[in-house]
């Protein structure tokens, strides 16, 4: 039974990774799923084999929802403005926003700096990290809200993909610590706003992921008992696609808007596991 059918979602940052993962699963459900992100076929922002958004889109259709790829750089507020332009022209509703796209890896050579003090730093990676991680999330709702709004179906939803950095002892450095902190902090007051309107937001933290960079890098290591160590606490990128799923379909997620979320939380509370059909522990989640 696929719960989203007739539903249509934008899932932006898609091409690869955990925006791939939720747009499939969506999609799996009998979406339709306009599906963005820079990355277009011979022109890949990562060398990774099919990280696109046609190759996204079209499995998606293969699942049997309706991927729509979309070229869109969120940084660039005419793109984002005609991507929500074209879903109003195409589809004249929208339920679901996933707002995924991030930046502040692809220049990143050397991650031993990763970990510095913040003073040792470059500040390109901050504005990265806020220009088009943080702002990209708000240009996206900014956006995509008339439509949301005249959308005349019960249940609508924002997903704001983040990481629980709330936590007390979280290891990250300052600039991404506080792009993600901003990001849950926009939740709660972007929920606030909606609650009358009755359009709930949340921000989703997905745990250890396998993402295509980490598989890699496992790879090519050659520790092989280490190798199963790592990974074996990890999740899917399909494993947040399918909380998104639950609360897409969830008849009382106005009770959870304005919350950080955890995935591992939220599998056994709705009942639904990760593709090789485990719950992920909470341990391990980030």
């Amino acid at each position: 039974m696929q719960r989203l059918k007739d539903r249509v979602a934008v899932v932006t940052g898609a091409s690869r990774n955990l925006g791939r993962g939720i747009a499939l699963v969506l999609g799996e459900e009998g979406a339709t799923v306009y599906v963005t992100g820079r990355s277009i076929r011979g022109e890949q922002t990562q060398d990774f084999p099919g990280a696109n958004i046609e190759d996204t889109a079209e499995q998606i259709t293969a699942r049997g929802g309706i991927g729509i790829p979309v070229r869109c750089d969120h940084s660039v507020d005419e793109e984002v403005k005609a991507l929500f332009g074209r879903v109003k022209q195409e589809q004249g509703h929208l339920e679901i926003l996933v707002n995924n796209a991030w930046g502040g890896y692809e220049t990143i050579t050397d991650w031993s700096s990763w970990g510095a003090s913040f003073w040792e730093q470059p500040l390109s990676r901050w504005d990265v990290m806020f220009r088009v991680g943080l702002r990209s999330h708000m240009t996206a709702s900014y956006f995509a809200m008339p439509l949301m709004l005249s959308t005349r179906r019960q249940r609508r939803l924002i997903v704001n993909t983040t990481v629980a950095m709330e936590e007390a002892g979280y290891p990250a450095n300052l600039f991404y610590w506080l792009s993600k902190v901003a990001i849950n902090r926009m939740t709660y007051k972007m929920a606030e706003e909606l609650k009358k309107r009755r359009v709930a937001v949340v921000a989703l933290a997905p745990g250890w992921l396998r993402t295509a960079y980490i598989l890699q890098q496992y790879e090519t290591d050659d520790r092989s008992a280490h190798k199963v160590s790592a990974l074996q606490g990890s999740e899917s990128t399909e494993y947040a696609g399918r909380a998104v799923v639950a609360l897409a379909t969830d008849a009382k997620v106005m009770e959870k808007t304005g919350r950080v979320l955890r995935t591992r939380e939220l599998g056994p509370e709705y009942g639904f596991t990760d593709v090789d059909g485990r719950q992920p522990s909470l341990d391990n989640h980030t």
